[in-house]
């Protein structure tokens, strides 16, 4: 294994010709090269070497008085590989390490490098694309040609594990390259799937959305499917099943896809008609996907904001009395019900009477203690609606102490760039907000997370709240210099220069000021 490694590492720097004379000596036995650990690391470095080499010449000068028998071009090489894979195409999929290198064929084939699974995860957020190159025409044959390989056996490929990791990566490929194909392929899917039981009430493509590897090959069509393509799709599949998808431990992952994946207002709103008066169940389910999703196509379509914002304060019991929609964010963040949060369960009689109330008794003692990664996703993108102050009034209305946590929290930090970045929200109204936070500089200094919510806030605040949050950080600045994370903020807002010459403290601020007004403007423009 450690010798693989080091061949790949050599393959990473070397010429086309050195690396034909490689691939030459493998080629003599693809399947075993390919099917090993090893082997199909060092293949798949090999074949990504070409976005580098294609137009660099295969012969080599320095290698011409040694005794080295003339090698085939990189490109027959690849092509090579291709009628290998294409005459095992099956085989090749079924294996753990054969599709690893089918999956790396297709995309050198069509000049699209896609981000792995890891690669995503560790914050590409969703893009899915790399890198892209020019291929020549014989390429994007070989391509379709390969995945022309699909049509004969749709039912495994639908249905097999590893198999079904190559089909979904030639889809992505074809969407971008050769569309038509793509769709294509999307349509003997569906058609397939849909027809495995003719006799049930409802669409068969149902059973194949609760079981695990078919239903990753669906939310990749559902992906890449172009509009009407997909419209046809939710009218004939999923519509009319949607909240008993959502509370499906895998089906809810691809009314998730169908959600984001969405790009017409009137498919929007039915869907959203379907699944509004369920989100409680889903709520119950845990599945907190299906929610943001539809608060970020809200966002995203400018569509049924209103009415989202109403069944989220149903399904979290503080829609009725009016001044229970207040406290939506603390709940909204726990993703507890108002009765859960405010321990309200022995005053459900007194309900009646309370409704007709003009204020309602709130426990001002309970304080916020955890924050919930989805629960902070929905409040991010309620902050980004046409009409944000219901999440803004809540958020207001918070407590300094509860504030500070949601600043000082990893998932809630966030909330602060959009509450900074919303169009939607005034200088006027953020002030509010950020006042009571402004208090807590010290603390927002010396934590890893709060420090970052203190320098966005710095960044967009006037002189004057800039001095306000200076003074209060030099009455401790020993404390701050000292502090591991603290003294990021001393250096960063020049507190030494605010105690000891003012004025070029001011005028520093004020070149900044300048400064960052200018990329804004040329980024604009």
């Amino acid at each position: 294994m450690s010798a693989s490694i080091v061949l790949q590492k050599l393959l990473s720097v070397a010429t086309s010709a050195q690396l034909c004379q490689v691939l030459s000596a493998l080629s003599a036995n693809w399947q075993a090269v390919c099917w090993h650990r090893s082997g199909a690391h060092v293949i798949q470095t090999a074949l990504l070497q070409y976005p580098r080499l294609q137009n660099q010449p295969e012969e080599d000068e320095s290698d011409e008085d040694l005794d080295v028998q003339p090698c085939s071009s990189l490109e027959e090489l690849i092509f090579s590989l291709c009628s290998e894979v294409k005459e095992k195409f099956l085989q090749y999929n079924q294996s753990v390490h054969g599709s690893f290198i089918v999956r790396t064929l297709f995309q050198v084939l069509s000049g699209v490098i896609l981000n792995s699974e890891t690669e995503r995860r560790k914050g590409a957020q969703g893009l899915t694309v790399k890198s892209e190159f020019e291929v020549p025409e014989t390429f994007l044959q070989q391509l379709q040609d390969l995945c022309s390989c699909f049509s004969d056996l749709i039912g495994v490929f639908a249905t097999h594990k590893i198999a079904s990791l190559g089909m979904q990566v030639a889809l992505q490929i074809l969407q971008r390259k050769v569309p038509s194909a793509c769709a294509e392929l999307c349509d003997q899917v569906i058609d397939y799937l849909s027809s495995r039981n003719v006799s049930a009430e409802s669409s068969s493509l149902l059973v194949f959305l609760k079981d695990e590897t078919s239903s990753r090959l669906l939310e990749k069509i559902l992906e890449v499917s172009e509009k009407k393509q997909l419209r046809r799709l939710f009218r004939k599949h999923f519509q009319g099943q949607l909240e008993a998808l959502s509370c499906h431990p895998i089906a809810n992952y691809t009314v998730q896809r169908l959600i984001s994946s969405t790009q017409t207002k009137k498919m929007f709103s039915s869907i959203i008609e379907e699944l509004g008066g369920g989100l409680e169940n889903i709520l119950a389910k845990g599945h907190m996907g299906i929610i943001t999703n539809l608060a970020d196509a809200c966002k995203r379509l400018k569509r049924c904001q209103t009415e989202l914002v109403s069944q989220l304060m149903e399904a979290f019991h503080c829609a009725v009395p009016t001044s229970r929609q207040v406290t939506c964010v603390p709940l909204l963040l726990s993703l507890l019900t108002y009765e859960v949060y405010f321990n309200k369960e022995e005053e459900e009689e007194k309900e009646e009477k309370e409704k007709s109330a003009s204020e309602h008794p709130v426990n001002t003692e309970r304080k916020l203690e955890t924050v919930n990664y989805h629960g902070s996703l929905l409040v991010q993108h309620l902050l980004h609606f046409e009409d944000p102050m219901p999440a803004l009034n809540s958020l207001g209305n918070m407590t300094e102490v509860d504030l500070l946590t949601v600043a000082c929290n990893q998932a809630g930090s966030h909330i602060f760039d959009a509450l900074l970045n919303s169009v939607t929200i005034t200088d006027k109204q953020r002030k509010k907000v950020l006042r009571k936070l402004r208090v807590h500089s010290m603390q927002l200094a010396c934590n890893k997370h709060g420090s970052r919510v203190l320098d966005r806030i710095w960044a967009a605040s006037t002189m004057g709240v800039k001095e306000e949050i200076a003074q209060q950080l030099v009455e401790r600045l020993n404390e701050l210099q000292n502090d591991a994370i603290g003294h990021h903020i001393a250096r960063n807002f020049a507190l030494t220069h605010f105690v000891k010459r003012r004025k070029d403290w001011e005028e520093h601020q004020q070149a900044e000021k300048k400064r960052r007004k200018m990329f804004a403007e040329i980024l604009e423009d």
